[in-house]
């Protein structure tokens, strides 16, 4: 029977891939990219020359038949994203279902994620939470919030840097001042920050410098 193995790749630091991950990317009869140019990179990093087939949100709908097609003449099969686990946030989901309804084995590797050091790194408590991603950049984005508000568990929120000082401003409209947050970004890598304190606090650093890369917002729950 074909596998479909799901593997994280570094978010940063190229040394948090796995002995398992590597081997298992040289072994696969081909591997499903996100983005093969970002993937190429990796993959030559490690000297894996395996055929890079691409697989991204904007084709994940028409590709899906056949790559179970393609799946089931094979021994194996990868998929990769940019950085972290496929699915969470990124292409995976659909082709990871496709392939358990066609009697194909999916195994997913654990490794690299954002939500996990975010949270963790972050001193709000995380022995419960949620993960909301990306939130609605319009419409729908008020009604996210006024849910949120009521939420009693801590809240993880994926973020664009350009989005940033907006969604720490509709924190603090929605959820109050005086809420904890964490600003976690460039996990992993040269310029890792991790900025916690009061929203108004956080905002206030954001508002006077310029920030890239990726970013996760962990909110702590409501003071009781």
């Amino acid at each position: 029977m074909s596998t479909l193995f799901i593997v994280p790749t570094p978010i940063g630091n190229l040394e948090d891939f796995t002995l398992r991950a590597i081997r298992v990317l040289k072994e696969a009869d081909f591997i499903l990219a996100e983005d093969t140019r970002t993937s190429k990179k990796l993959l030559d990093h490690y000297e894996i020359s395996n055929q890079l087939v691409s697989h991204h949100i904007h084709n994940e709908h028409k590709t899906v038949e056949s790559v179970v097609e393609r799946l089931q003449h094979v021994t194996s099969a990868a998929l990769i994203s940019d950085a972290g686990t496929p699915a969470i946030s990124d292409p995976g989901f659909l082709l990871i279902r496709a392939c358990y309804e066609a009697g194909i084995n999916v195994t997913c590797l654990p490794g690299p994620n954002a939500i996990i050091p975010a949270i963790v790194g972050s001193g709000i408590p995380c022995d419960r939470f949620i993960f909301e991603g990306f939130l609605p950049h319009k419409k729908g984005r008020q009604t996210k919030w006024k849910e949120l508000a009521l939420e009693k568990r801590s809240i993880v929120l994926y973020e664009s840097p350009h989005r940033l000082v907006k969604c720490l401003t509709e924190i603090r409209t929605f959820l109050g001042e005086d809420r904890e947050v964490c600003v976690a970004r460039e996990i992993s890598k040269l310029h890792e920050e991790f900025k916690r304190g009061l929203v108004t606090e956080v905002l206030t650093h954001f508002e006077a410098k310029k920030v890239k890369g990726e970013i996760v917002i962990v909110i702590a729950p409501p003071a009781k």
